[in-house]
């Protein structure tokens, strides 16, 4: 079987300078990727590459048996669900919620003369509802606390059906109860047997979603550990990428960690 996502000896430079690489990585169908590291390490490089959004300076990158260099990106990018901080930047804030999650069909941010009939709005709905904001439809985007912007973001990625879910810090800024809900939302949606490839970025153990099944540690731009993720994700190994001496626990489904 092919694999959703392949990287081989990729580099990305940026003002004569390697920010990310050399990295081969390699993702799986119905396996879910945490990517963790320092901060300056390349996360969010790497996943503007899984995403379609960046090109590498070297290598190869191919996402859904599609060369990135040799294919239309933007025929690509449908079938990819992204979010990230930088991306919620983009949605208008005059856009009622609805037309934020529906918009994402056609790959686009903001109505226009574009249709939609009755199943993409009940699928729109559907996915809101999933996300606990179904009530805000009709709310304008602007409106929306930092929580509420998240999960209608999440919403919106899945609207095209995607085949790979890349979330990038779904749970930063929130507060405990707000975090605790999403990560658990996030679980209930990826573990159905129909869940697209998920990939997220954290910064912190604690919002590893459970139900995780790989982890990629970069250090420096490059790949420290990757695997299964409880071969991966050890004290040592944490210790040897922050460079802190962690105690970790594993509570049978979430990570927590702990100074040493």
């Amino acid at each position: 079987m092919e694999p959703v996502l392949s990287l081989s000896n990729v580099e990305v430079h940026r003002s004569n300078k390697c920010i990310l690489g050399p990295i081969s990585w390699q993702v799986s169908e119905g396996e879910k990727w945490v990517i963790l590291g320092p901060n300056g390490a390349g996360k969010t490089t790497l996943l503007q590459l899984a995403a379609a959004l960046t090109h590498p300076t070297k290598g190869t990158v191919t996402i859904l048996n599609e060369k990135m260099g040799a294919v239309d990106v933007f025929e690509l990018r449908p079938r990819i669900g992204f979010t990230s901080s930088a991306m919620l930047e983009l949605l208008p804030g005059d856009e009622k919620v609805i037309d934020v999650v529906l918009t994402s069909a056609y790959a686009i941010a903001g109505r226009w003369q574009e249709e939609y009939d009755l199943w993409d709005e009940s699928r729109a709905k559907a996915l809101l509802n999933t996300f606990g904001v179904r009530e805000l439809v009709e709310r304008y985007f602007g409106t929306l606390s930092e929580g509420e912007k998240k999960r209608v973001q999440i919403s919106r990625a899945l609207m095209a059906d995607p085949e790979i879910l890349l979330l990038d810090e779904p749970a930063a800024g929130l507060d405990l109860g707000g975090r605790e809900d999403i990560l658990s939302r996030i679980t209930a949606y990826t573990s159905d047997e129909s869940a697209p490839v998920t990939i997220i970025v954290t910064h912190h153990i604690e919002e590893i979603p459970a139900g995780t099944t790989h982890a990629l540690l970069l250090k420096d731009g490059k790949v420290a550990y990757s695997g299964v993720i409880s071969e991966v994700l050890t004290a040592g190994n944490l210790r040897q990428v922050f460079g802190v001496d962690l105690k970790l626990h594993f509570d049978g489904n979430r990570y927590f960690a702990t100074a040493g």
